[in-house]
């Protein structure tokens, strides 16, 4: 695991706890949006590990599935719940309030912890707190 892996799934573990707090507070749209950023800083650690960044949040998605998912790599349904957690995301910061609902986020909140799970089963494990 290179240093900017760590740094980004340190930085996942603390979006994924964010999310839970956020969530237990009754606010399911940021929430959801702390649960996308959990997985959208994952994806940035799988692609860096290949020497690849990028600037934009669609292209971080695009990439992922094409390297990762397409390929085998990691099961597609980890580039789905990237995909669906950023809808959620979108309605929940730019949407109506409570668009999303606290069965969403929590929803998104499971599968950002499975994100986290594989992640540390094919990058590295993190270091205990």
């Amino acid at each position: 695991m290179t240093p900017a892996q760590l740094n980004l799934l340190l930085k996942a573990h603390q979006s994924l706890s964010a999310a839970k707090f956020i969530l237990d507070g009754g606010y399911p749209d940021y929430a959801a949006s702390r649960a996308y950023y959990t997985m959208f800083y994952i994806a940035e650690a799988f692609l860096e590990g290949e020497g690849l960044s990028f600037s934009k949040h669609s292209a971080v998605i695009s990439a992922f599935g094409r390297e990762f998912a397409r390929t085998g790599r990691v099961p597609v349904k980890f580039h789905q719940f990237l995909i669906r957690s950023q809808e959620l995301r979108n309605a929940g910061d730019y949407g109506e309030i409570n668009a999303v609902t606290a069965n969403q986020a929590a929803d998104s909140i499971a599968q950002a912890e499975e994100f986290l799970e594989l992640a540390q089963n094919l990058i590295g494990l993190l270091p205990p707190p």
